[in-house]
């Protein structure tokens, strides 16, 4: 088991689009994601490599979705934000940093997006965690308006809402799945399919809380299998969710702006007998 130091503790806030994991560094493997991922050094630099064999000593590196990379910390605390390829906030992200299209460093802000990232394990309050990802990279979108768009994510958010389907939710909503579809991504910044993913992931934090069988809690979220879970888990973050959760990671599943987010404790994963 860690220790209970502030360098040992790690904790990873969960929303629908996006999440931000503060800690150790999790050692991560040559891989690639289905989500971009900006990742920043708080102890000082680390070394990206590129599958061609590129390599990049830097401080902040945003690694776009696909790209097969590996991260050789230097340090022993690191930040990982990872965004909807799709997102604005991934754009505008972009638009603060240097390099190419292939692998973007030298993030404007990043000696402050390192101080602040240090200061947001031990129970931040989540103020300060939206603050760090507009620091990172505003999102553009505002407060919701569309009411329809609004109805369809508190019901996605729900203990239930992870199986529900589009076409759905747009007859609630007295619109085509086509323009139902167009509106959800304009209001919310993601596809509505990715979106029910990232929901069917916070839910399984939720439910981890007081569900400890993986199995119980995936199917419960929508997924077909515990085994279904892990891969989309390791599709998305390029890691298996046992490896970040035997850290006993602290995790923050955060709704739209509106909700409050709730928190739990995740324990290593185990399955029952």
């Amino acid at each position: 088991m860690l220790s209970e130091t502030c360098c040992d503790r790690a904790e990873l806030w969960l929303w629908p689009g996006q999440a931000l994991y503060v800690g150790p560094s999790l050692e991560l493997d040559v891989h690639f994601g289905a989500v971009s991922c900006l990742a920043l050094g708080l102890d000082g630099p680390f070394t990206v490599e590129l599958q061609h064999g590129f390599r990049c000593r830097t401080r902040t590196a945003l690694v776009p979705a696909r790209v097969r990379h590996r991260i050789v910390a230097e340090g022993a605390r690191m930040a990982f934000c990872y965004f909807d390829p799709a997102s604005e906030r991934e754009r505008s992200c972009r638009r603060r940093m240097g390099g190419t299209a292939e692998l973007a460093t030298d993030h404007a802000y990043e000696d402050e997006l390192a101080r602040r990232a240090a200061l947001l394990t031990g129970g931040a309050p989540l103020a300060d965690v939206r603050e760090w990802l507009d620091r990172a990279g505003p999102d553009g979108l505002g407060e919701r308006r569309d009411p329809r768009v609004r109805r369809a994510t508190a019901h996605m958010d729900g203990p239930h809402g992870q199986r529900v389907a589009a076409k759905d939710l747009a007859a609630e909503a007295g619109l085509s799945v086509s323009a139902f579809l167009r509106l959800f991504r304009a209001e919310t910044g993601t596809t509505f399919r990715r979106y029910r993913m990232w929901a069917r992931m916070l839910r399984v934090a939720e439910l981890l809380e007081t569900w400890p069988d993986l199995s119980t809690a995936a199917v419960e979220a929508g997924f077909a299998s515990p085994s279904h879970f892990s891969s989309t888990f390791h599709a998305m973050f390029g890691l298996r969710p046992s490896t970040l959760f035997a850290r006993h990671t602290v995790v923050r599943t955060v709704g739209p702006p509106e909700h409050e987010p709730a928190l739990s404790s995740v324990r290593p994963l185990t399955r029952r007998n």
